[in-house]
């Protein structure tokens, strides 16, 4: 493991066995990293192990959709990390997937969805930009916001219509937020996840008729975001689109 950074860290919100685990064990070969999630059970292990490893890890129960929560979460991130910046944010929160026809949707399953999708990545970026803007100057490399996204985030399927309207409102805050930041040197990214990633929960599901590599490997994922916070200013990438070799798009 290289030297880990005595003076930034990473936070990632939305942690768990799939995409979060591998994004945070990668992003902790440089850093102590932050794993935010509603329940400690989603980032124990993932904390012990990182620590296990030889790295460092924090993990802190928050719900990014409620603004207060996350408000407390970051209280205690500077009380246990004092005097370090946000290098990297990344915002890994898929809540609201619901999958029903539309005429038995009701309005809390749409008000569920935006606030855990574009409410939480709201709270999450409102928290971090402050302190990844203060990183600019000094950061090893481009202090990075990073936003998890689906096939949703750019096409609404039939019986998806809350998750989709979650996944495109936080496309766009992402777009207005590259925007606004990118040219004072912080990198927002969205990423369209677009397949079923190898997680222990889809272990059985048949995906692209069986075919090897027919998911998404989440640390070939997790690899792709490191390499989004390590590219030079000079050629941002503001959105990355992933699927297996065989996935139909």
């Amino acid at each position: 493991m290289t030297a880990i950074s005595k003076s930034f860290y990473a936070v990632i919100a939305g942690v768990g066995a799939g995409t979060g685990r591998s994004v945070a064990l990668r992003f902790a070969q440089s850093y102590p990293v932050v794993l935010l999630a509603r329940k400690p059970e989603s980032y124990e292990a993932i904390v012990s192990e990182i620590r296990s490893r030889g790295g460092e890890a924090l993990g802190v129960s928050a719900d990014t959709a409620d603004t207060a929560s996350v408000a407390s979460a970051f209280e205690t991130i500077q009380k246990e990390l004092p005097g370090r910046k946000v290098a990297a944010a990344v915002f890994n929160v898929g809540a609201g997937f619901a999958i029903k026809p539309f005429l038995e949707v009701t309005a809390s399953d749409l008000d569920a969805s935006l606030a855990s999708n574009v409410g939480g990545l709201f709270n999450f970026a409102q928290a971090t930009l402050p302190s990844l803007l203060e990183a600019v100057p000094t950061s090893p490399h481009p202090p990075s916001l990073i936003i998890t996204g689906a096939t949703a985030s750019v096409r609404g399927s039939a019986r998806f219509g809350t998750f989709a309207a979650g996944k495109f409102a936080v496309r766009a805050l992402g777009q207005s937020l590259a925007r606004e930041f990118g040219p004072q040197g912080v990198h927002v990214a969205h990423v369209i996840v677009d397949g079923v990633i190898d997680i222990p929960r889809t272990k059985g599901y048949n995906v692209n008729d069986g075919k090897e590599d027919g998911k998404i490997s989440p640390d070939a994922i997790a690899e792709s975001y490191w390499h989004l916070h390590t590219q030079p200013r000079s050629s941002f990438t503001q959105e990355l689109d992933l699927r297996p070799y065989v996935e139909k798009f």
